[in-house]
């Protein structure tokens, strides 16, 4: 079929702004270049929309997180990402996880099936001259079309490593170690827990086995750089546990090896440290190890991992691994439409744009969409409230943020304008009420408004 706008990257920014354009009446061509010859270093599968480090949306608490407000505000606009995340939804406390592979495969068959849809499998070496496009090709970006980018911007793209962390088979841990228990007993989001509060499959340590590992992972081989990535920075939010390690003796025990809230039934006492792991699949078959991206070499993952309680008969579905991200010094390149300011009929959506996060890559898409659609009708965009969790994202993308120092952000509530009137401990309640006000009265309106 013709269509009216081009998307190139089927991820899930690319496939949400295709979903938002297709359900407004618009052709779409959906161009996704694995499954068409060619893949990236990090994903396994074809299908649209994969999600490849961890399984995870994050919280699902509208009340008093920005990342739950997020989701709130991308269900209000009809979010195949979100309506897929429901789909797919498995354990995780109160936070929204789900089964990979049912994920994708919803994203995959909605689109396919979708009647101003055609997905293509090809890849674009460079930026179209003319004609509307949505580029999401995530930080992942081929070689070729990130060459291109770099040309039309006359800027080096900023880059980061993204670490990925292991995958165990269920039936291979040792439940008379490891108990079942969410932190403070709290329930899953979804209702679909095994037993209220216990979501999360946990392995304690005593201080001489957490100081054992802990050199472990000082000590374990790495994976090495090449020349070209020896400045290369991590992201904060997603940072290999043995660059943490290597921040001081006790920085796991309160990062992802924290045991505040978790009571061992051995002892009925917090233990020194703990490694959990999240249900990563509906069968619960899988089980992924929580904040564990590393870039040791596999053969030492396998070494060190095993010598933690309950895992010493550990078997790997996936073990980590680390990649280089790139993305877009957005605040320079970009106009408060996401186009890029040397060619307005190109818009970015995604973590190419610097947004860190699925949910925050899938927010972008869908405002991208929404952006695109408006262009289409001949309307004036009128962007969602800064108080909302789109907006200040969009925000913060946009022109908010220090160009000499952005780097990918997830959504949280420093990207809001601040309440200062609100004592500390009512504050993010506070926030997600104006927040969900301001963008409901922006929903009520006709936020499309005739230029």
């Amino acid at each position: 079929m013709g269509y009216d706008i081009h998307i190139i990257g089927g991820g899930l920014a690319g496939s949400e702004a295709a979903w938002q354009l297709a359900q407004r009446g618009f052709r779409v061509r959906l161009s996704e270049m694995r499954g068409g010859g060619d893949t990236t270093p990090a994903h396994q599968t074809d299908g649209l929309a994969e999600m490849v480090c961890s399984n995870s949306f994050r919280s699902d608490d509208d009340e008093k997180n920005a990342v739950g407000l997020l989701h709130h505000e991308m269900r209000r606009l009809d979010s195949l990402i979100m309506a897929a995340g429901e789909a797919a939804r498995v354990p995780a406390g109160t936070a929204l996880a789900v089964d990979r592979d049912v994920f994708s495969a919803f994203v995959q068959r909605a689109l396919d099936e979708h009647q101003n849809v055609s997905v293509v499998r090809e890849r674009i070496d460079n930026l179209p001259d003319s004609g509307l496009t949505i580029v999401a090709t995530g930080p992942l970006t081929a070689a070729s079309l990130a060459s291109s980018i770099g040309k039309a911007t006359g800027q080096e793209s900023l880059a980061f490593f993204d670490a990925i962390a292991p995958i165990v088979h269920r039936d291979s841990i040792n439940m008379d170690i490891c108990w079942f228990q969410s932190r403070w007993d709290k329930p899953s989001a979804g209702g679909d827990s095994q037993a209220a509060g216990k979501d999360y499959i946990n392995c304690a340590m005593n201080q001489e086995q957490y100081l054992a590992f802990h050199q472990g992972l000082i000590d374990g081989e790495k994976t090495s750089f090449k020349e070209w990535e020896a400045n290369t920075p991590y992201f904060e939010g997603c940072m290999p546990i043995e660059v943490m390690a290597s921040r001081g003796l006790d920085t796991l025990r309160y990062g992802p090896m924290k045991p505040v809230g978790l009571d061992d039934p051995r002892t009925g006492r917090w233990p020194y440290a703990v490694v959990q792991l999240r249900q990563d699949n509906k069968l619960g078959t899988l089980w992924n190890m929580v904040g564990f991206q590393t870039k040791l070499k596999h053969a030492a993952q396998v070494a060190l991992f095993r010598t933690i309680p309950g895992l010493e008969n550990a078997e790997f579905a996936r073990l980590g691994g680390l990649h280089r991200n790139t993305f877009l010094n957005s605040p320079v390149l970009l106009d408060r439409q996401l186009r890029l300011k040397q060619a307005p009929h190109i818009r970015f959506a995604g973590q190419i744009t610097g947004c860190e996060g699925y949910v925050e890559s899938a927010a972008i898409g869908l405002i991208t969409g929404m952006m695109a659609a408006a262009e289409l009708t001949g309307k004036t965009w009128a962007s969602p409230p800064a108080t909302s969790a789109m907006g200040a994202l969009l925000a913060h993308i946009t022109g908010d943020a220090e160009a000499e120092t952005y780097q990918p952000m997830n959504i949280n509530f420093g990207l809001f304008p601040p309440l200062h009137d609100v004592k500390k401990k009512s504050r993010k309640e506070a926030y997600t009420a104006r927040g969900k006000a301001e963008f409901g009265d922006w929903l009520s309106h006709e936020h499309l408004v005739t230029a």
